[in-house]
């Protein structure tokens, strides 16, 4: 069988220092060829080769509620409606802003980047 994931490592590290994006595994720490994720569901994710794996990654924490989940598709279908990036201020913006410092009582004002 082919190790789909070997290959597209070979590929990425042709055109990404190290083969990756994460700088973890660009600088060697992990080892081994890195699992390319093809699909997720829930708590699940599924590489190259169609191996299932628990995600306990979770996107560094933004896919506390799993992959998928329906809440957050429905929100983020709903707002990609109004549009996706506008570099220009938008309401959103204040209301995460006010729901941070709502529930980081400690902080007194967030500014937003990426």
């Amino acid at each position: 069988m082919t190790d789909r994931n070997q290959q597209l490592f070979d590929r990425a590290a042709q055109v990404i220092p190290g083969g990756v994006n994460s700088p973890v595994r660009a600088f060697r720490a992990v080892g081994g060829t890195p699992r390319f994720v093809q699909r997720a569901q829930g708590a699940y994710f599924w590489d190259a080769n169609g191996q299932k794996y628990i995600d306990y990654i979770g996107s560094w924490g933004p896919m506390i509620l799993g992959h998928g989940h329906p809440a957050v598709l429905e929100a983020v279908q709903k707002a990609a409606l109004d549009g996706f990036s506008f570099g220009a201020p938008t309401e959103r913006e204040i209301e995460l802003a006010e729901d941070i410092l709502k529930h980081v009582p400690s902080m007194e004002m967030v500014r937003l980047v990426s």
